[in-house]
């Protein structure tokens, strides 16, 4: 068990991490909630979003550990600008929870065939400038730093986290959508992954 203790607390990061990035307000969410409410092309939809960020997160992840085992100063680099990132994250979720009026609102237009909704995912997802910033530079600079071994595991939290929260924001959004809707859930979600973020941060620089 002690042997797996280390896999275990790195999925852990990857998931914590991962969860804190991708629970916010934005286009994407809107979208996945906006089809669990319809019943509309969801799980081909579902599958996309969370593929797509397993392997942007692979990406990330492999791709700086590759060229930091090339360029040695790249891998400290990487830790102050992770840490820094994650700390202006932070401070970012807390500024949103301190203002009121955010809420999360599905679409009512609909997306037509599966082939539509999936080029809609692919939009939401891969035009998303944000999504190469959170998932490829600042998970993959974060996961980068760990130990090659361990680097699968923070891989694999991280995609667990897009799963269970895009499957949860679908398949629940009839119940969810209500509650999602109030400017308090989101003030206590941007609170919560606020002082995550800020705490992953300082842990980060302490590691630097």
């Amino acid at each position: 068990m002690q042997n797996q203790l280390p896999h275990l607390l790195t999925v852990a990061q990857g998931f914590g991490l991962g969860l804190s990035l991708i629970v916010a307000i934005g286009a994407q969410n809107a979208f996945v909630l906006r089809q669990g409410l319809r019943r509309e092309h969801l799980l081909p939809v579902l599958a996309f979003c969370a593929t797509a960020d397993a392997l942007l997160v692979a990406l990330g992840v492999f791709g700086a550990a590759w060229m930091g085992a090339r360029l040695p100063w790249l891998s400290t680099g990487l830790a102050w600008g992770g840490a820094l990132f994650l700390c202006a994250y932070g401070l970012r979720a807390l500024h949103r929870a301190a203002r009121a009026g955010a809420s999360l609102q599905a679409a009512q237009q609909g997306a037509g065939s599966r082939r539509a909704a999936l080029a809609q995912a692919a939009a939401f997802t891969l035009l998303n400038p944000h999504v190469y910033l959170d998932t490829v530079l600042l998970l993959g600079g974060v996961g980068a730093q760990q130990p090659p071994a361990l680097q699968p595991a923070f891989v694999g939290g991280a995609a667990l986290a897009s799963l269970l929260w895009f499957g949860a924001l679908g398949f629940a959004a009839l119940r969810l959508a209500p509650w999602l809707a109030r400017p308090a859930t989101w003030r206590a979600l941007d609170t919560a992954m606020g002082l995550l973020l800020l705490s992953l941060g300082l842990g980060l620089i302490r590691q630097a």
